[in-house]
């Protein structure tokens, strides 16, 4: 990550959506659906007065093809009001704002979950303007968790490396991944995996500031940028963080689960790089998985 910004000031953090809000509702008038998560990222899907099919079959309007989703998934109608969304008795559900439905009005903002996609229902008057800054938060942000994704973690790493060097203040970074996640997805499928993903974002955010720059960066795998923050209070935040994840219970459909997290703690030396700093947090993360995990290393 060669470092590409000159300017001292901090990187523009754009507010993170949070994970089950949905926006507020316009007018009726066109609507679409875009995939937020899946194949075909960023797609973008007219529906109008006829039935709208979505499933694996090759004769849905929309042909989502993934072993955990139904031939006729979900049916998406028009009604006077806008749109409503029907499970059509598919193997694992529809779920619209991580709430499992058998059938639903849509309002503006909506997010659809089939599978392992995610679809976002948009509607009103300036539903065009919502689609390009629709297409503008996904080059930002993992749609699965809502937290920032790699491509924006490496370009904030290099922008707040130079401010810390510049201004002579500390920054440190933590990196955290899920334990024994591979199990999770091999006894219970992806689809319970990534609920335990997007629950475990949920949990964390809110224990964070403002500032702080919290991505996904891998599989399980996540990064929080803690500037003007030495080493020491570092390791307070992940192990804080840390007894959160042990002691929270996740549930998905009628199943709970526990959950813990490696995490590794660094913090940027006087002539370190941001490939430095990412590489010391992986290492000392790896170093807590070694150790025996659930724990903290930095």
């Amino acid at each position: 990550m060669k470092p590409r910004y000159h300017s001292t000031k901090r990187i523009p953090i754009p507010k993170q959506e949070g994970l089950t809000g949905a926006e507020p509702g316009g007018p009726p008038g066109r609507a679409y659906l875009v995939v937020l998560y899946g194949a075909d990222l960023g797609k973008r899907v007219p529906l109008g007065e006829e039935p709208f099919f979505i499933g694996r079959s090759s004769e849905c309007d929309l042909t989502l093809d993934q072993e955990t989703i139904s031939r006729r998934h979900t049916k998406i109608s028009a009604t006077a009001a806008g749109h409503e969304v029907e499970d059509l008795g598919s193997t694992n559900g529809t779920l619209v704002n991580d709430e499992p439905i058998s059938r639903r009005g849509l309002e503006n903002g909506d997010r659809i979950a089939i599978g392992r996609s995610i679809l976002k229902y948009l509607t009103g008057d300036d539903v065009e303007a919502k689609y390009h800054e629709e297409i503008y938060r996904l080059m930002m942000t993992d749609a699965l968790t809502g937290t920032y994704n790699r491509r924006f973690f490496n370009e904030a790493c290099e922008a707040e490396v130079l401010r810390a060097k510049r201004y002579k203040r500390p920054l440190s970074l933590l990196m955290f991944d899920i334990d024994h996640f591979k199990r999770v997805n091999d006894q219970y499928g992806h689809i319970v995996g990534d609920s335990v993903l997007r629950q475990l974002a949920k949990l964390v955010k809110p224990k964070l500031r403002a500032g702080d720059i919290y991505a996904r960066v891998g599989g399980e795998e996540f990064a929080i940028l803690v500037p003007e923050v030495d080493l020491i209070g570092t390791r307070v935040v992940a192990e804080k963080l840390r007894a959160v994840v042990e002691s929270a219970v996740f549930v998905v459909e009628s199943a709970t689960f526990g959950a813990t997290i490696s995490v590794g703690c660094a913090t940027l030396a006087q002539d370190g790089t941001s490939e430095d700093l990412y590489r010391r947090a992986d290492e000392l993360l790896y170093a807590a998985k070694q150790g025996g995990r659930n724990r903290v290393v930095g």
